[in-house]
């Protein structure tokens, strides 16, 4: 039996929403240039169209050209795919996702009192 279609991005439908978020609303022309020419145009308007399937991206039906726009914003989008993570593969522990996150890429040292900055910050606001 086949698998069901996942609604959740794939690594190309995530760089889609990457320039999408960067730059806002786009014709397929524009993030297929944005995307650089490795990917065909056609590829590129057919994964929009699965998107918009998928509830991804909305298509702006008021224009000629197909100008898509994502449903949600980066940060909504992060949020919502770290409570799904965070229990499943952290065990509901956010010291283990930041201790796995800092592990495979080290942060600078000025990244790491950025972090303890916005800790602090999160904690005064409690």
């Amino acid at each position: 039996m086949a698998r069901p279609a996942s609604k959740q991005p794939t690594e190309v439908e995530l760089k889609i929403l990457n320039v999408l978020w960067k730059q806002g609303a786009c014709s397929v022309k524009k993030v297929h240039e944005a995307l650089g020419k490795s990917t065909e145009y056609t590829t590129v308007l057919k994964m929009m169209r699965i998107m918009k399937d998928k509830n991804l991206v909305r298509r702006d039906e008021t224009q000629r050209a197909h100008v898509y726009k994502a449903v949600s914003g980066e940060q909504e989008t992060q949020q919502h795919y770290l409570r799904d993570l965070l229990p499943r593969l952290f065990r509901g522990s956010r010291k283990l996702l930041i201790l796995q996150a800092l592990s495979t890429q080290p942060a600078s040292a000025k990244e790491l009192n950025e972090i303890l900055g916005m800790i602090r910050e999160m904690e005064n606001k409690k």
